[in-house]
């Protein structure tokens, strides 16, 4: 049993709406890439934050607390349990313990950041990120342009170091959180990532990757299974001077799954709280969900 599996079952068996915490499954045009639920599902039981973005939307860690409060206190008044589920680190993070109150922060600064990392790339941003806040230069994932860009526009609005504004607090919730973490064995897991990309080739993920092609700069596209499809598309070269071919397009997609994979674990297994479960011990997750619960 995978993950979309075990929750329909969860959510039937506790009667239970399903809350998506996955960051990409938020856009509309993206669900082959985003593996969001089918039509079938959504009839099934009833899901929420899920296709209700545009591609060019913009949302954060900090938006969907909001939202998810919200819906929560609206669901909550005929609904005994929630069923949130998705792999986004910040945005469960958001749910469970709050966020940090940053600004919004306006187009007349976001958009020359975002223009300046199309033309100049990322490594010029994470220097300015190294000057004006040294603090969260060490500790940032240098690599990931989402949180380089908005710690720098943070940075210039508040005229702050980004770290000065992130006390780390844990907000209280009306409600009592149970989070359980999926676990299978490594090999086992490496070959479920392998099937999902190849069956989402099936699907169409590439003619989703050339609907989207134009609007490749946006930070919604920059995902897993989109970038590497782009660089093929764009006749990116290998590292031994070799264009990408579709096979090591593909290829790619699976190894960066696999790599985002072990961050996941990594971020989650970090939270003592987190109780983990092969999902295909579902009696037992039940029994968990019942004995935290009742």
């Amino acid at each position: 049993m995978g993950k979309t599996e075990l929750c329909l079952t969860l959510a039937g068996l506790f009667h239970s709406p399903i809350i998506s915490a996955d960051s990409r499954q938020m856009y509309a045009d993206i669900p082959i890439c985003t593996a969001a639920p089918t039509q079938a599902e959504k009839e099934k039981v009833e899901h929420y934050l899920v296709g209700n973005l545009e591609i060019d939307d913009y949302y954060s860690a900090a938006r969907y607390e909001e939202d998810v409060l919200a819906l929560a206190d609206r669901l909550f008044a005929s609904h005994d349990i929630l069923l949130v589920t998705g792999g986004s680190m910040m945005y469960i993070d958001a749910l469970c313990y709050g966020i940090d109150q940053i600004p919004t922060i306006p187009d007349d600064i976001r958009k020359p950041l975002l223009e300046r990392y199309e033309s100049q790339g990322l490594d010029n941003l994470v220097q300015e990120l190294k000057l004006l806040d040294p603090t969260y230069y060490k500790q940032v994932d240098r690599r990931n342009p989402k949180r380089v860009l908005h710690a720098l526009e943070v940075c210039y609005l508040t005229g702050h170091p980004y770290s000065d504004l992130r006390k780390g607090h844990k907000a209280d919730r009306p409600f009592n959180i149970v989070r359980i973490g999926l676990t299978r064995p490594r090999e086992e897991l490496y070959e479920r990532i392998n099937r999902r990309v190849d069956k989402m080739i099936q699907n169409g993920l590439i003619d989703e990757a050339r609907r989207m092609y134009p609007l490749k700069g946006l930070n919604s596209l920059n995902t897993v299974g989109m970038k590497e499809l782009f660089n093929w598309m764009d006749g990116a070269l290998t590292p031994e001077g070799k264009p990408w071919t579709l096979e090591f397009a593909i290829d790619k997609i699976k190894q960066n799954t696999r790599i985002y994979s072990r961050k996941q674990m990594t971020w989650f297994k970090r939270d003592p709280e987190t109780r983990w479960f092969n999902p295909d011990d579902v009696q037992s997750i039940i029994d968990y969900i019942k004995d935290k619960t009742c």
